[in-house]
């Protein structure tokens, strides 16, 4: 039987990691490319439309406006409500399947159902969000029924991300701290949340690029009104909004109004960066005071 010499496998080792190393790169560059210049287009066209007027007034017909200071409040209520709800259900979720759940086929049920919702496409939460929230809870099209629903389609990822997140914690710093004589909450609030608090936010900053990002839900839950509401309006049944995804949707598609509709994308995209930037600030802030 024939040997090949090792310095030709070695070399042929070489060349072929040199070739993945190149693909690699290529692809790379390629990923960044596309990025960089999706978002420097959105930018340069929107930017420049970008005004006071634009971001302090609401439309009005009657006075020829255009304004999306409606728009941008209805975003930041939904973004805010759906939080208040969503983090407590997905963290403890999360905590009780990682911490507490003994039976394992409860826990294969439910994290295949959580799989299985985030496959979901969000016109199907849309649906069920207006069939459940505004039609049979009677909350008519509101922030408060447009939040719900995304509390339903945001909860999968919130679970999925905290329980990974959890699972990365070494069980030594359990055994050390019950060692001492901590309880279990105990042990879970000071010892495994802290070390776990990446990957929360993640999942928390993951959660609202996809508030920030969904139109089909609200167009069937939150409705396309252009009122300016306060803050306790927003909680309350009855009160529509439009967000800037679907007033995004209506100056393009509708009113055929590219110039606003890119200014309203070059806003999403910073508002989206603004948001992500804060939270890793505040991800920061409870490491080090733990």
């Amino acid at each position: 039987m024939k040997t090949i010499p090792h310095e030709k496998i070695a070399a042929s080792r070489k060349i072929k990691i040199g070739i993945l190393n190149v693909l690699m790169r290529l692809s790379f560059l390629l990923i960044l490319a596309l990025l960089t210049g999706m978002i420097g287009y959105i930018l340069i066209r929107g930017l420049p439309h970008v005004t006071w007027s634009l971001l302090s007034q609401k439309p009005s017909l009657l006075h020829d406006t255009d304004g999306i200071l409606p728009n941008i409040l209805n975003t930041i209520y939904i973004i805010l409500i759906t939080l208040i709800f969503v983090l407590p259900l997905g963290v403890g979720t999360a905590i009780y399947l990682n911490e507490y759940a003994t039976k394992e086929k409860i826990v294969n049920v439910i994290e295949f159902a959580t799989e299985t919702l985030a496959g979901i496409p969000s016109i199907i939460y849309g649906l069920a969000g207006m069939l459940i929230f505004v039609q049979f809870f009677n909350l008519k099209t509101s922030i408060l029924a447009g939040a719900l629903t995304l509390v339903i389609m945001t909860l999968p990822t919130i679970i999925r991300t905290t329980q990974e997140s959890l699972k990365t914690v070494p069980d030594s710093y359990r055994e050390g701290s019950l060692a001492l004589g901590a309880g279990k909450w105990h042990m879970i609030r000071t010892v495994v949340l802290p070390s776990s608090i990446d990957g929360i936010m993640t999942g928390c900053i993951l959660s609202i690029g996809r508030i920030v990002g969904e139109s089909a839900a609200l167009l069937f839950t939150a409705g396309m009104a252009n009122n300016i509401l306060n803050t306790g309006q927003a909680f309350l049944p009855g009160n529509a909004g439009s967000t800037l995804t679907v007033a995004l949707y209506m100056y393009a598609k509708e009113r055929g109004e590219f110039d606003i509709a890119f200014a309203i994308a070059a806003i999403l995209l910073i508002l989206t960066l603004i948001i992500n930037m804060s939270a890793k600030a505040v991800a920061g802030g409870m490491r080090g005071r733990a």
